[in-house]
């Protein structure tokens, strides 16, 4: 026998007193925190969902339940069942839940239900970050980063598909009931003219659903090119009558058609094809975000599916002004965002613009040697911007672009492995993109406060 003396381990013991929730982890632990945050936070907007309905068997606490999920987005842990499975194994989940264990159904619901109160935590968390001295605005930085959508691009398809493809299926319709019709007058004569027969073949029904699918995604590809051509979304394309008011011969309004590449997802219609940072081809939308550069933290954020980048900049800029009440005095961002209009209405509000009008690399910028003389005459906006980002000082200020919000799509997309969207539509995932950020927000001011 070993005379070797080990502490005591009884995996059966029993506790003669219940443990205390507040034994379970360090006094300092992210968790602890969190829960504190949000008890700071007003979520009267979700709690009164639930206090008009008085009936029926008493919900879990709504503060708890976003505790729960904001702990679980922290952690990139996004898919409601590992959330439940959490709730069962992890100390830190348990400790929030004070030991309920809502299902993935019920964590599921809450998040779709509450979506838009949720993001909109997002601006109380903003303003929390301010009052601890994180949003400073002296240099700010914007960048945008494609997401792939929940959804596959292989079940998008061209207008000029969806063309070809509804002739297709009309015919094979067509032949398939004129089929059952002669199958049903055959039955009839074998069987008599009483039998039902209304059951669709299932290879019918199968052509239907798809014919429906590929006309209401081509009826909205149409509504759109109206639109974009100035018709009105509701109204056809006027034809042409016999004479005009003044007796002359009405002109007729040319017929505003998509471009044949124009492409639409039947799972997620909202998200379009887009160029990923790995330059491949993703189903997905366009994240953006400003950030302050000398904290990281996230003080505007947005969701759009158009690819370009330069069409955010002032959106982008004037959600940084409402959210904390006042401009920046510096921006930065990549050529993407480059454009007259843009640099002209940040100088018109005093905000000192660092946006290059073209891409360069790395390498050509260290090459790059500072112009010297005065600025030619008749020099473009374009030819400015290009020569003040040659100068060393201004490059400098520049290069805080990549080191603030680069850094933060790393954290966000790699340390906590948001890579893909878990909800539909494009007010969805707005909602889920401000609860990420919301989440980025919290672990920059946790961090914040244990260095202090």
């Amino acid at each position: 026998m070993s005379k070797k003396t080990y502490r005591p381990y009884e995996p059966n013991q029993l506790l003669l007193l219940p443990p205390a929730l507040q034994d379970w982890l360090p006094h300092d632990h992210f968790a602890y925190f969190l829960s504190d945050v949000v008890d700071s936070l007003d979520l009267s907007q979700i709690e009164r969902t639930y206090e008009r309905e008085l009936r029926g068997y008493p919900p879990y606490h709504p503060r708890m339940m976003v505790k729960v999920l904001l702990y679980a987005y922290c952690n990139g842990v996004y898919s409601s069942r590992k959330i439940e499975r959490r709730l069962q194994e992890d100390v830190a989940f348990r400790v929030l839940a004070a030991n309920n264990q809502p299902d993935f159904r019920t964590i599921s619901d809450f998040r779709k239900r509450h979506l838009k109160a949720l993001s909109d935590l997002f601006l109380q968390v903003v303003k929390i970050c301010k009052k601890a001295g994180l949003v400073r605005l002296g240099h700010v930085a914007l960048d945008g980063t494609k997401i792939k959508a929940n959804a596959s691009k292989h079940k998008a398809m061209s207008y000029s598909r969806m063309v070809e493809e509804e002739q297709r299926l009309k015919a094979e319709i067509a032949e398939l009931l004129q089929k059952a019709e002669q199958a049903d007058q055959a039955e009839d004569h074998r069987f008599g003219p009483h039998r039902r027969g209304d059951e669709l073949p299932e290879e019918l029904r199968f052509r239907e659903r798809r014919l429906a699918k590929i006309q209401e995604a081509k009826a909205a590809l149409e509504a759109e090119a109206r639109l974009r051509a100035g018709a009105d979304e509701h109204e056809p394309p006027e034809e042409p009558g016999p004479k005009g008011p003044k007796g002359g011969r009405r002109r007729k309004r040319p017929k505003a058609e998509p471009a044949p590449t124009a492409q639409r997802n039947f799972t997620d219609p909202d998200s379009r094809i887009m160029k990923g940072s790995d330059k491949q081809f993703i189903q997905g939308y366009n994240a953006q975000a400003v950030v302050d550069a000398d904290t990281q933290i996230v003080v505007a954020a947005a969701v759009t599916n158009q690819a370009a980048d330069a069409p955010h900049l002032i959106p982008m800029m004037e959600q940084v002004e409402t959210n904390v009440d006042e401009m920046p005095e510096e921006v930065s961002a990549d050529a993407g965002y480059f454009s007259e209009q843009n640099v002209q209405w940040l100088l018109q509000r005093r905000i000192n613009p660092y946006i290059p009008p073209e891409k360069q690399r790395h390498s050509e910028r260290r090459r790059a040697k500072s112009p010297r003389g005065p600025i030619p005459k008749g020099a473009t906006l374009r030819d400015r911007m290009r020569r003040k980002l040659q100068l060393k000082r201004h490059a400098e200020r520049y290069r805080k672009r990549e080191q603030s919000i680069e850094p933060v799509f790393g954290q966000i997309k790699e340390a906590r492995g948001f890579r893909q969207f878990h909800l539909r539509g494009l007010e969805a995932v707005n909602g889920e993109w401000l609860l990420v950020c919301l989440c980025h927000n919290l672990l920059k001011l946790y961090a914040f406060r244990q260095a202090g």
